[in-house]
């Protein structure tokens, strides 16, 4: 498993349907080192920190081999490096195999699992298409965000290791079903997959959204101590 790129770029802003929008989804390689902090990897930037970038969402992971996919999908189209908008094009890393909480190690860095990414409208300017975010996540490959625990230097070419994996963790693309199926939760979903869907919301500022679905939980599976728990966080 391997950084095959390391992405960034800063908010720039652009036309669509008329209006100025101001996004950050422009990204490009960048070669040598690169310092990852807290919040991002320097000369990266957010437009919108209400809803991108932070604590949990310092570095998005998009895989190489889904690049494939979309020449299929968008025949004729250009697909750079970058044009989803990752910091990290990787190699080796795929969802079904990444889970929240997966620790691992990428330069003299230390990462940790966060979230999928649940693309907003901005995937559509890139990509000049309204249905791009529609088909982006029916296609399950939405890659991944990463926190970091430590911040270190990377580059292109780096090894990503596994530090610590918890095998009763969910795993992305898990997440990214029971999203697509919330309507029809929890009576198909456990307890522990509804808890962590909810403070993935939650950590997303979806504070709603997550309490919509602990609700859920709570309901399905009372007393069950996860969700007990996690009820005294996501209030």
């Amino acid at each position: 498993m391997r950084v095959v790129s390391v992405n960034t770029g800063l908010p720039r802003e652009v036309v669509w349907h008329g209006t100025n929008v101001t996004t950050g989804i422009y990204k490009q390689p960048v070669a040598g080192r690169v310092a990852l902090r807290r919040l991002n990897l320097d000369g990266d930037r957010q437009a919108d920190l209400s809803v991108h970038g932070g604590e949990h969402k310092a570095v998005y992971c998009y895989p190489l081999a889904h690049y494939d996919y979309w020449k299929n999908e968008l025949p004729g189209r250009e697909l750079p490096t970058a044009i989803f908008g990752e910091n990290f094009t990787t190699e080796g890393l795929l969802e079904n195999f990444v889970h929240l909480g997966d620790r691992f190690s990428v330069g003299s860095a230390e990462v940790i699992v966060t979230q999928p990414r649940l693309p907003c409208y901005k995937l559509g300017i890139r990509f000049e298409s309204d249905d791009m975010v529609k088909r982006f996540l029916a296609s399950g490959r939405t890659g991944f965000y990463l926190g970091v625990t430590r911040e270190g230097e990377v580059g292109a070419g780096d090894e990503i290791a596994v530090l610590a994996r918890d095998p009763q963790s969910v795993s992305i693309a898990e997440i990214t079903r029971l999203y697509d199926k919330l309507g029809m939760m929890p009576f198909e979903a456990s307890a522990e997959s509804l808890a962590q869907i909810s403070l993935s919301l939650w950590n997303q500022g979806q504070q709603g959204r997550a309490r919509e679905v602990l609700k859920s939980a709570q309901t399905t599976f009372p007393g069950n101590p996860l969700v007990t728990a996690l009820a005294k966080t996501v209030q």
